[in-house]
């Protein structure tokens, strides 16, 4: 029965396209060869919708439309199709693709979600729906290791759901937060999605993963939000965790210091360490457990040595020798002439006359080639012609180094004198910022150590082991990407190693493994290489026949301001999202968005922002919503996709307030961009 609904709301959104094109066609007198174009793309999604594979569509639709634009000329459309697929091939953005999807792979194959899952729920088990927010936590960060929608959605489908059920978590829910948190991928970098609509629009990938970073944060935060929450105020949906899910068993070493001693971490281990109270535990099981606990306050220090560093470190000594040796030379050599201009390198000489080369004061004699005021010394020539004709500078006896060097005497001895102070400055006190920050840490820090018991231990143990890894690996890549120390090619490549790194150190590597992400890597690059190749050829044709010209005059005619510029592009776009998945609405309906950008004033950085986010509705919005058919694939049978889009329609809803909330504070996506690279 659902499948018949599903089938009629697709027949009729396809009647309505064609039908609309339909009236386009015979409301106007003349048909021309941009209304070809927009019959071309009706076309295009007609197709798609009834199941035509989208690279192939595109590629037959261009070709077909660039020889009718050509006027039958064969010889012109090959010669297109070619430097359109050329142009693909030789496009650097793309090569980040293969690897980037490669590590997903690899670290979907370590295992690590299954431990990474289990420790964040026991971590949660406090906090009102602790499984679904456990499981928007693993999903947010095992999307930001992978990037790989399906396999994040499927995995924890086979991992959480089960558990949710088990625990008593209506369906809706626990099919919602399963979904949404898997689709997370789209918008945290590093995204396959934004390095497809970077290489669409001509934005930098790098810029694009630093705007994206904060709201993919806020996205996720709105998510755990909204189950809090609705755990809070219906906890018959969500209940808590039964005293034996949350036990957490204590190996039989540690075990017998917390029945001899006492169950509190740190104090039952100095005790063991110091006397041992007579408990027979070896004293190397002691010193490792008492190092992995005493790993928080290491941490703590580490950053607030660094920290303090940072903040109290004197004003660098470039600038002593740039703003104040230029001031202090030009007193002595031309009499305390103000005001040295900042283009003058001869020793901040006031305003050298433009056709002496030398910078001399008050009218050098023309027999002057080194432009000296009366008879500078002969050792001094050189300083002299390198300080623009500073008389004598040296002369005074004040500096004897300066004198004994002979080259640019006028202008290193000021430096030279200064140096001394600039170098020995004292360290600025700490800011009333870093002590706050400092002092909150320290509280902190004590909390955790005044309630770490040993089953937080074991839990800290497990959270070692399985969120810190990728943890590191995540930081590696989009570190090196966003502090510009790698390009996304680069990262991904690094990324890729530590994957396999990881499969290794889990012992979850074979060659089977080897292979099967090498096949789905291929297999997943292939299709966007094709979509691009398939993309470049469907947008020649469109601008041959002058679709794009079209859209804009149509678009201008209008007359909308920017916000309903905004406003009318993300309404089309999110409804697009129930037919078409998002890599067809990025190559096939981004090149018809992207020149009218500069029309309304707005960047293209800050647009794909936007599109990024509402992108997200095209794996949750049904009747297409691919994440509820990934997840109804490894359901129970009892569980149906009713159900499951009926529990993703309240994150669809907080998606539309994460776009509104970007659009209102822009600096949610720009200050990160904004301040690395601006």
């Amino acid at each position: 029965m659902t499948i018949r609904k599903e089938l009629w709301f697709g027949f009729s959104l396809m009647a309505i396209i064609i039908a609309g094109t339909a009236v386009m066609l015979l409301s106007v007198d003349t048909i021309t060869s941009g209304h070809l174009g927009l019959m071309m793309l009706a076309l295009v999604v007609v197709a798609i919708m009834l199941g035509f594979p989208t690279a192939f569509t595109l590629m037959g639709m261009g070709m077909i439309f660039t020889w009718i634009a050509y006027e039958e000329d064969t010889g012109k459309t090959l010669t297109l199709m070619v430097q359109s697929a050329y142009k693909v091939m030789g496009n650097d953005v793309l090569i980040s693709i293969p690897l980037f999807v490669f590590m997903g792979y690899l670290v979907e194959r370590a295992n690590l979600i299954e431990k990474l899952f289990k420790s964040l729920h026991l971590a949660m088990a406090r906090v009102p729906g602790s499984l679904a927010v456990a499981t928007l936590f693993t999903c947010a960060v095992f999307a930001t290791a992978t990037g790989i929608v399906g396999a994040v959605v499927t995995l924890m489908g086979l991992l959480a759901l089960p558990q949710m059920l088990r625990g008593g978590y209506d369906v809706r829910v626990a099919a919602g937060s399963i979904t949404a948190g898997g689709c997370l991928g789209i918008l945290i970098p590093p995204s396959v999605m934004l390095i497809v609509y970077g290489a669409t629009a001509g934005v930098s990938v790098v810029q694009l993963y630093a705007g994206a970073f904060f709201p993919g944060l806020m996205l996720a935060g709105l998510y755990v939000i909204y189950v809090i929450i609705l755990a809070k105020l219906k906890p018959n949906l969500m209940p808590p965790l039964s005293v034996e899910q949350r036990f957490v068993p204590l190996p039989p070493l540690t075990q017998k210091i917390s029945d001899g001693i006492s169950n509190r971490a740190l104090p039952a281990l100095l005790l063991a360490l110091k006397g041992r109270r007579n408990v027979d535990v070896p004293l190397g099981h002691v010193l490792r457990q008492l190092g992995v606990a005493l790993l928080p306050a290491l941490l703590f220090a580490l950053v607030a040595a660094f920290s303090w560093h940072l903040n109290t470190r004197p004003a660098p000594v470039e600038e002593a020798f740039v703003a104040e040796p230029e001031t202090t030379e030009a007193a002595p050599a031309s009499g305390g002439l103000a005001e040295p201009p900042a283009e003058s390198g001869s020793g901040g000489l006031k305003e050298p006359p433009a056709t002496s080369g030398s910078g001399g004061l008050q009218e050098p004699p023309a027999e002057s080639g080194s432009g000296g005021l009366k008879e500078p010394p002969a050792e001094g020539a050189a300083s002299t012609a390198a300080a623009g004709g500073v008389q004598e500078p040296p002369a005074e006896g004040a500096s004897a180094t300066a004198r004994a060097s002979g080259a640019n005497a006028g202008v290193a001895e000021p430096p030279g004198a200064d140096a001394p102070a600039a170098g020995s400055a004292e360290r600025t006190p700490p800011t009333r910022g870093w002590w706050i920050g400092t002092g909150t840490g320290a509280v902190a820090l004590l909390a955790l150590y005044a309630l770490m018991s040993f089953q937080r231990l074991e839990i800290f143990k497990m959270l070692l082991a399985s969120f810190f890894p990728l943890l590191v690996l995540i930081l590696a890549v989009l570190g090196s990407i966003v502090m510009g120390l790698a390009t996304p090619t680069e990262a991904a490549a690094v990324g890729a190693l530590g994957g396999f790194l990881l499969a290794l150190a889990y012992r979850q590597f074979n060659l089977t493994m080897l292979k099967e992400s090498v096949f789905l890597t291929a297999k997943t690059s292939a299709m966007v290489c094709w979509l691009f190749v398939g993309s470049a050829i469907f947008s020649a044709a469109f601008a041959l026949l002058g679709g794009q010209e079209l859209v804009e005059k149509w678009v201008m005619s209008l007359n909308l301001s920017k916000t309903e510029f905004l406003v009318l592009s993300q309404v089309i776009i999110f409804v697009l999202g129930w037919p078409l998945e998002w890599t067809e609405i990025i190559v096939i309906f981004m090149p018809i968005f992207i020149p009218l950008l500069d029309n309304f004033g707005v960047d293209p950085l800050f647009f794909g922002l936007l599109v990024a986010l509402n992108l997200q509705t095209a794996f949750l919005s049904p009747p297409v919503a691919m994440a509820a058919f990934y997840l109804k694939g490894v359901s129970p049978p009892h569980v149906t996709l009713n159900q499951i889009f009926a529990g993703m329609l309240p994150f669809m809803g907080i998606q539309i307030i994460a776009i509104v909330l970007l659009y209102n504070f822009p600096a949610i996506g720009l200050w990160l961009p904004e301040v690395l690279y601006k």
